[in-house]
């Protein structure tokens, strides 16, 4: 099969030759599935509609091989496929929007004179959550080793070279990147003495926006293509990102003309708290008590009736109206959650979701199930449920090479043999400690005590009223019925 690269998409879609001439007006730092999914999808999407007319510079910090994206002109497919009003659709877009993939072992001289650029204007990055991170460094090293010397580096010679100043948008999951990022920037400023004039004009003339990016891309994806493309990567058709920013930075940013799902907002919280309350939390709420019912991908469980009514219930009765007022766009986002897990295309495993899910929960769900009560006025029944059942899948049944394992029991009859999954949570030990205590009947002295334990949760649940009993009367039943009946009960109690 032919290769995927410049000349083929020249003669094979018609391609005109100045989209491969368009100056480069942003520099990357990441080469990952998701920035070219996400970032890069746009950007080409607004070149193809000649709104943008810019290239990406792309920046490869780990290794020093570039060749896949050389051999193929950095030309790369995208497959979108997903759900999208119920109905499954599938594009392919060639994607022509990177011009250069320079690696900082090799090329760090040729990203420094990036910075002389007038055009370039924008830097964006995704290293990770571990690479988001200061470390003491010269910054005039032949590379700085972290990003943000890296970073500090580049801005500084754009400040030598007489240029404008920078929109900077890291894409790293942590919340206030942007202002985290600013922070490291003038640390390293002033471990490196320099000069005050370049410190002024980092606060001035520099745009360091928080974002929040949301979409799923699971990594390489060739199948169906009819040439060979090295570089292909699928994802889902919804797309958020959210970017915390001001009118120079509405200018900067040209290609959020074409796509209405780049945001650009004074202030992005609403859109992190329906994120994190209804895809995040309703992951985390939901995933222990299908794992239970024998379910083992998201995709699967949107096909299983009892979990597919509990996960749909669970956001749009119980989440949902809690972010009345916080989030105005939530109830779309709601539906498109809803959506998302019905992906045919994506496989998500619902233990990789169960991983470290006391954190998740803590971070995720508690403040929902006080916002619901302060609401409402009672508890909302579906959530303690799933709350219920994720105490019961962090029932450790033994450890072996400091590995934690729990055993589910509660399938029917017919696998009551159990199956034993992995455990991959912090608080592992902490919450063995009182399953290991529990004498097997006192189901709400065990609750009381796992609430109560600091290591474990924050006061905030132990202090809702009626929350101990209806958690602990719960997880009696999972013990005594089993989660099949449980649920099923639950489902149809009006």
């Amino acid at each position: 099969m032919p290769i995927l690269n410049q000349k083929y998409a020249l003669e094979k879609w018609g391609f005109s030759e100045a989209q491969f001439n368009l100056p480069e007006k942003v520099l990357q730092f990441g080469t990952g599935v998701l920035l070219r999914g996400l970032v890069d999808y746009l950007i080409d999407k607004a070149n193809k509609q000649n709104t943008f007319n810019g290239r990406v510079v792309v920046v490869k910090s780990t290794g020093s091989d570039a060749s896949d994206f050389g051999a193929q002109d950095n030309v790369f497919t995208i497959q979108e496929k997903g759900v999208v009003n119920g109905q499954i659709i599938e594009n392919q877009i060639v994607n022509t929007a990177i011009s250069r993939v320079l690696t900082t072992p090799t090329h760090w001289q040729m990203v420094l004179d990036c910075a002389s650029n007038p055009d370039m204007q924008i830097v964006i990055s995704n290293v990770t959550e571990v690479g988001l991170q200061y470390v003491a460094e010269d910054i005039f090293a032949m590379p700085p080793a972290s990003f943000p010397a890296k970073l500090t580096a580049f801005l500084f010679e754009r400040f030598t070279q007489k240029q404008s100043g920078m929109t900077v948008i890291p894409t790293e999951l942590i919340v206030d990147n942007g202002k985290i990022l600013r922070g490291m920037v003038l640390q390293h400023s002033e471990a490196n003495k320099l000069p005050a004039e370049f410190v002024q004009w980092v606060k001035t003339a520099c745009d360091f926006c928080s974002s929040l990016v949301d979409r799923i891309v699971p990594g390489s994806s060739k199948e169906g293509l009819s040439y060979t493309d090295n570089l292909a990567i699928q994802c889902e058709p919804f797309l958020l990102w959210a970017v915390e920013g001001n009118a120079r930075v509405r200018q900067r940013l040209g290609f959020a003309k074409t796509d209405n799902r780049l945001i650009i907002a004074d202030d992005i919280t609403p859109f992190r708290e329906q994120k994190l309350r209804i895809l995040n939390g309703g992951h985390t709420i939901s995933v222990a008590l299908a794992y239970l019912l024998g379910v083992r991908s998201v995709r699967d469980m949107m096909t299983h009736p009892q979990a597919k009514t509990f996960v749909k219930r669970v956001i749009l009765e119980e989440i949902l109206p809690t972010l009345a007022g916080i989030a105005p766009q939530a109830e779309t986002f709601a539906a498109d959650t809803l959506s998302r897990f019905e992906n045919p295309f994506i496989e998500h495993k619902l233990l990789s979701i169960t991983w470290q899910s006391s954190s998740k929960m803590q971070a995720r769900n508690v403040l929902t199930f006080d916002r619901y009560y302060q609401k409402f006025g009672h508890l909302p029944r579906l959530m303690c449920l799933g709350f219920a059942a994720y105490l019961r899948f962090l029932k450790p049944v033994k450890m072996e090479n400091n590995a934690y394992f729990g055993e589910n029991t509660c399938l029917p009859d017919r696998q009551a043999e159990g199956v034993e999954y992995p455990i991959v949570d912090d608080k592992a030990a902490f919450l063995k400690e009182h399953w290991d205590n529990f004498e097997g009947e006192n189901f709400e002295n065990l609750v009381q005590n796992m609430l109560s334990d600091t290591r474990l949760f924050e006061p905030t649940l132990k202090n809702l009223p009626h929350f101990t009993e209806t958690i602990s009367r719960y997880l009696k039943a999972f013990f005594e019925n089993g989660v099949e009946s449980v649920l099923e009960k639950i489902l149809n109690h009006n």
